[in-house]
């Protein structure tokens, strides 16, 4: 993981392109951001081990929104129409939306599961072809900056889910360092980028 100090100095470096600001609470400005529709790079402590980016190397947004797909693939992701993009719940939440058996949870986003009847809250997540979710369950104890983000945007939005994609550009590997976070942002088309506690959008 990288300090606020450190991410500053690696801004500094960047003014003539990049601006940025403090907040002291960058989930609540971030979960404002999304619900208003926005697409955005969330870079946040520790970097995840395994196969998923699992909401610290991500690329957050608003799973209702039908046509996030296209925008996301048009900024960065340039993949294949038919490759799905995964839900990341608040674990308290996942039986709402997916049918888990009790007590079964997801939190390194490994299995998949049939969606409910309203899917159609969060479509944006959800596979096309079979009405799938390859869902990620998040707690408190777990990651509590991400679920206290995904409560914030339920807040305003009623939602208790997130679209979650890793925060690469396509063909290149995850996202580490605050340097490889902004080589991602300034060769996309992404408008925000929520590293540490500092929001950044181009000039």
């Amino acid at each position: 993981e990288y300090s606020n100090d450190t991410v500053r100095k690696i801004l500094d470096e960047e003014k003539t392109v990049l601006e940025y600001a403090f907040y002291d609470d960058i989930e609540a400005k971030t979960a404002d951001l999304l619900a208003r529709g926005e697409v955005l790079a969330r870079f946040k402590g520790r970097m995840e081990f395994g196969a998923r980016a699992l909401g610290n190397r991500s690329i957050l947004a608003n799973p209702s929104d039908h046509d996030v797909v296209r925008v996301i693939n048009r900024m960065i992701k340039k993949r294949d129409f038919w490759m799905p993009f995964a839900p990341v719940v608040q674990e308290e939440f996942q039986n709402d939306f997916f049918c888990s058996e009790v007590g079964q949870i997801s939190p390194f986003m490994m299995l998949c599961f049939d969606t409910k009847v309203n899917r159609n809250k969060i479509m944006a997540s959800v596979h096309n072809a079979d009405l799938t979710a390859r869902a990620q369950t998040v707690s408190g104890i777990q990651n509590a900056s991400l679920h206290y983000l995904i409560g914030e945007f339920r807040k305003k939005t009623g939602i208790p889910i997130l679209l979650n994609t890793s925060f690469n550009l396509h063909g290149y590997p995850l996202v580490e360092s605050p340097e490889d976070a902004i080589f991602v942002f300034k060769n996309s088309g992404l408008k925000y980028l929520a590293i540490e506690n500092y929001l950044v959008y181009k000039r």
